[in-house]
């Protein structure tokens, strides 16, 4: 597993993530730990290195 660390766009706190380096590229949905809004989730991975990270609020 992989954690990432980064801004909610909803409340601007850090969190962090953990994403399953095994799978290249993955989109899904998680919610903040501190606000606890939506966050889609989109990772891929490449030789097991994060290579594109980025997340978009849902439904505001």
């Amino acid at each position: 597993m992989y954690e990432h660390f980064f801004q909610c766009p909803y409340c601007w706190e850090e969190i962090s993530f953990l994403l399953d380096a095994s799978v290249r590229q993955q989109t899904y949905v998680e919610d903040c730990e501190v606000c606890c809004n939506p966050i889609e989730v989109t990772a891929k991975f490449e030789n097991e290195e994060l290579v594109l990270f980025d997340v978009n609020e849902l439904g505001q």
